[in-house]
């Protein structure tokens, strides 16, 4: 008989399943009690929320000088039609005006300041501030306070850096309105004329070497040798900073009186311009030229048959030729070709090795366009450049010299520049040892 003492089971570790008993092994107080699941929307954010306090509305600093703050309306404009202190102090008047409702022609009516001079006031002060966040010299800015808002003006388009060193040059040559705008242009072109000649001989920090390098450029544009490349060159040189710079213009003035021998029995120079157009640089051309195109593979038959006389009429402008023709090409009026009035054409080469290139240097295999002037045909110079055609060749480029061994004295034209094709990456220009 089993004694109830000892062997009575435990219950609490029966369980029943299906009319059977089961053991438990495990106690009671090891189990955990199910918690209820909670929604997510209950628990706290991690990071307590900060409290939005009221932020008044604070309107920005008036931009009006303190002694002007209190006048009413009638009062600005009498302070801008008496011009009573400086530009720059009656200047943020104009804007002013505008929010309360004025417009150009009747801030005109009532104070004699035209519109035009209006917005140079506006912006000239707007580039006067930025001088003075970037502690400009004070006597730099001195310069401009009676009646330098034209100079300024037109160093706007500059960034802050650039328009403190604009400004020093304009001060320490005493440039005029014009002078300041071919600085503040020629600093930004300079860039985008990596790969001229010369370029990298120039520093873009210093405005005087970006202004150099416009009147370089434009000297090439001239024959050489001639009175206006060596004035250009003449103006590179008395504004150029850089001892690099000036030394390659001074080389350049040395050379005009004529080629040198170098030991490769190379004549040192190209008496013709080479240039490669940009994009863009025919739409921002003040003024251009309109000639006809030939094919060089049509040989000198085109050549001889294109229009002689073309040039503009009437207020529009409106290109008029002497005859029909099926191919024109729009340049920039660059000084060699802007003078061609009557027998200027154009030579489509789909090769640019027609030019006389050196034979040991690697030369771009791209097209190019050869402007000759048909109204010389003489071979007089003999380091010019002419249009010939070479039988079994077709048209080429030759100069002077090598034409005369041969016996040649007429040409279809003497060349006055070549046109490179613009390119999205600049490269290298021809150099002066390019040439035969």
């Amino acid at each position: 008989m089993l004694s109830i003492t000892s062997n009575t089971l435990n219950l609490c570790n029966l369980f029943t399943r299906n009319g059977f008993f089961f053991t438990n092994p495990t106690p009671f107080s090891s189990f955990k009690p199910l918690l209820k699941p909670i929604s997510a929307t209950l628990i706290p954010s991690s990071k307590p929320q900060q409290q939005q306090l009221y932020q008044p509305f604070r309107p920005p600093p008036s931009p009006l000088p303190p002694k002007f703050r209190s006048l009413d309306t009638a009062g600005r404009l009498d302070v801008l039609a008496n011009r009573l202190g400086l530009w720059f102090e009656y200047a943020p008047l104009i804007p002013a005006l505008y929010q309360e409702g004025f417009l150009p022609p009747s801030i005109e009516e009532s104070t004699g300041i035209s519109g035009v001079e209006q917005s140079r006031l506006v912006v000239a002060a707007q580039v006067r501030d930025s001088l003075v966040q970037s502690n400009t010299d004070p006597q730099v800015l001195a310069f401009f306070d009676t009646s330098g808002f034209e100079l300024l003006y037109e160093i706007r388009l500059l960034s802050a850096t650039q328009r403190a060193a604009a400004a020093r040059f304009v001060v320490e040559n005493k440039l005029d309105a014009k002078g300041a705008q071919d600085l503040a242009r020629a600093i930004k072109d300079f860039p985008r004329r990596r790969g001229d000649i010369a370029w990298e001989k120039f520093q873009y920090v210093l405005p005087g070497d970006c202004l150099s390098f416009m009147y370089y450029r434009q000297s090439r544009e001239h024959a050489n040798p001639s009175e206006e490349r060596i004035s250009a060159l003449k103006l590179a040189l008395d504004v150029a900073e850089s001892e690099d710079a000036k030394n390659v213009i001074t080389k350049e003035l040395e050379g005009e009186s004529g080629g040198e021998e170098t030991n490769d029995g190379v004549v040192d120079g190209v008496r013709v311009p080479v240039v490669r157009l940009k994009f863009g640089e025919v739409s921002e051309a003040s003024n251009v030229v309109v000639l006809p195109v030939c094919r060089a593979e049509e040989k000198e038959r085109e050549v001889l048959e294109a229009p002689w006389e073309c040039k503009s009429q009437g207020e529009f402008g409106v290109v008029v030729a002497d005859k029909g023709w099926k191919s024109w090409v729009v340049l920039p009026g660059w000084e060699p070709i802007y003078g061609l009035r009557n027998g200027g054409v154009v030579v489509s080469f789909s090769d640019a090795r027609v030019l006389p290139w050196k034979v040991n240097r690697w030369y771009k295999e791209e097209a190019i366009l050869v402007v000759a002037d048909r109204g010389r045909k003489e071979v007089a110079v003999d380091d010019g450049f002419y249009l010939v055609a070479v039988d079994g060749e077709g048209l080429k480029v030759e100069r002077g010299s090598a034409l005369k061994e041969s016996g040649v004295e007429e040409s279809l034209g003497t060349v006055v520049v070549v046109v490179r094709p613009p390119r999205e990456v600049a490269d290298d220009q021809l150099n002066d040892e390019d040439w035969e």
